[in-house]
């Protein structure tokens, strides 16, 4: 073989190489952006969760200060009915 020869074989053989290593990245680079994506989603995903329930916990916060007053309310006229009968809840408590 002559030397021209050895190297047009060469320049082919690293013209393959470099389309094989070419395709190879941008498959890689494709798998990556998608898997991001997927994972963009489930993020957005779990935000949206996230608020739903801080929404859920603040409600069950105000029902719950509510119920306390309400309660505090009802001892109050209670014992202004019968004081007796608060030592008594107090006891059962």
């Amino acid at each position: 073989m002559n030397s021209p020869t050895l190297i047009l074989n060469a320049f082919g053989l690293v013209g393959i190489a470099a389309t094989v290593l070419g395709g190879y990245v941008v498959l890689r680079a494709t798998s990556e952006a998608k898997t991001a994506e997927v994972w963009r989603g489930e993020a957005e995903a779990q935000k949206t969760r996230a608020d739903r329930l801080q929404d859920d916990l603040t409600e069950i916060k105000q029902r719950l200060t509510s119920i306390e007053r309400e309660n505090q309310r009802l001892i109050e006229v209670l014992t202004a009915l019968d004081p007796s009968r608060l030592a008594a809840l107090q006891r059962s408590n």
